[in-house]
């Protein structure tokens, strides 16, 4: 399960293997600051997609509702429920109950913090997915698991309950990211979908009469490394789990392309029974491209404490170059017109060509025209044509997949 918090993340979850996408709409979703995010006129597209490519549709409302909202709430809803979407995510009981209301199917977001057999028994009245807390166990999960299956634990449509849990990406300093620190210091509530995450920073602790100042180990005393489960996805399975979630509506389409195919790539090869410790380091480290915060296995193996990020924002160790945009296609040929505004395009860069219908199209540059004529590079100012093995389309971006070098202080 995907995150698309823009068309170009939406189809790039597709391309890479992703069985369902969550998304938001408007404000009444935990990504409203941090995503696009698509408007009430876009979800019938939305959905539309998600149909033609046979991958299920999730419209996160999980926010907190207030009076003067309701009607909002109603109105989202209603045309989720006209659109087809597959189901909603949900936290609120005003939501949950509407929704059951109008026959919306329910899934139960890890804001509410559900981390026993009781919680999830409550929800299964009105859920027929149940989205476990990050802060629950391996064995924890799996005992839930096999007692849902032995104790007949079923949802509104008359199925047994299904168990999602997070897989990767962000995680926050707070039990099922229930933080205050956003509110506290902005008045910019997290769970309105608006943290400015002020837990990211690095922080000295002194007294308050500016005397005292303690060295801390780390600044970075409230900022978690980012979840990363592929070293032991095979035992995750094991546990009898139906949905595995990645995190990351407020991320770049690349990174929502990478990240599913790889977990992608995973899921097939234990099925297979060719997953191995050396195809999983493979993965952590194409997963190491794109945005992270560092990696740890977070709270499913154990850990009672968290790992902290040693620096602010990402340590991806690839970005890209914004070269152009694409002003061109010829279809016989399968070749793109490039109109270079930025970044110099050489023969052998990595690149990436971004667009709403392409989604992320990734390839090494073997040729360049300049005037019919071969080419090594084509210059800032300069129209050139590249040979390209997909259809892209006028108005795509097109962007250098370069590797990022850190200076260590």
């Amino acid at each position: 399960m995907s995150p698309a918090g823009s068309y170009e993340s939406l189809v790039a979850a597709i391309q890479a293997g992703a069985g369902s996408v969550y998304f938001g709409v408007g404000v009444l979703n935990m990504r409203s600051r941090a995503a696009v995010n698509f408007t009430l006129e876009d979800l019938p597209k939305v959905v539309a997609i998600c149909r033609e490519h046979h991958v299920n549709s999730y419209l996160t409302a999980n926010t907190i509702i207030y009076n003067d909202e309701l009607e909002k709430m109603r109105t989202l809803l209603d045309t989720a429920k006209s659109c087809d979407v597959t189901a909603i995510i949900a936290s609120d009981m005003a939501v949950i109950q509407y929704a059951r209301q109008i026959g919306l199917e329910v899934h139960i977001s890890t804001q509410c913090n559900v981390t026993n057999l009781e919680a999830l028994r409550y929800y299964a009245r009105f859920a027929d997915v149940v989205v476990l807390g990050r802060e629950c166990t391996l064995p924890q999960i799996k005992d839930i698991c096999n007692a849902i299956r032995e104790q007949d634990i079923r949802g509104p449509k008359g199925e047994l309950v299904k168990v999602e849990i997070f897989v990767h990406g962000a995680l926050c300093m707070a039990v099922s990211g229930q933080c205050y620190l956003s509110l506290d210091n902005y008045n910019s509530p997290a769970n309105r979908g608006a943290c400015y995450q002020p837990c990211r920073r690095a922080y000295t602790v002194r007294d308050v009469d500016q005397e005292i100042e303690l060295k801390v180990e780390n600044p970075y005393i409230l900022s978690p490394k980012d979840l990363c489960t592929i070293g032991y996805l095979d035992l995750i399975v094991k546990t009898g789990v139906s949905v595995l979630k990645i995190e990351g509506r407020g991320r770049a389409p690349e990174y929502v392309k990478v990240v599913t195919e790889c977990y992608h790539e995973a899921v097939q090869a234990i099925e297979e029974g060719t997953y191995s410790p050396e195809k999983a380091e493979a993965w952590t480290e194409r997963l190491r491209s794109v945005y992270n915060r560092d990696f740890w296995g977070g709270y499913y193996l154990g850990h009672t404490a968290g790992e902290w990020a040693d620096r602010y924002g990402s340590q991806a160790t690839h970005y890209r170059q914004r070269v152009g945009k694409i002003t061109n296609f010829f279809r016989k040929l399968s070749v793109a017109e490039v109109t270079v505004e930025e970044e110099n395009l050489n023969v052998g860069d990595q690149i990436l060509i971004i667009g709403q219908t392409t989604g992320v199209y990734e390839d090494t540059v073997e040729e360049i025209r300049v005037d019919y004529e071969p080419a090594t590079t084509a210059a800032k100012g300069v129209v050139c044509s590249i040979p390209v093995k997909t259809q892209v389309r006028i108005g795509d971006q097109l962007y250098k997949w370069a590797e990022r070098e850190y200076i260590e202080l």
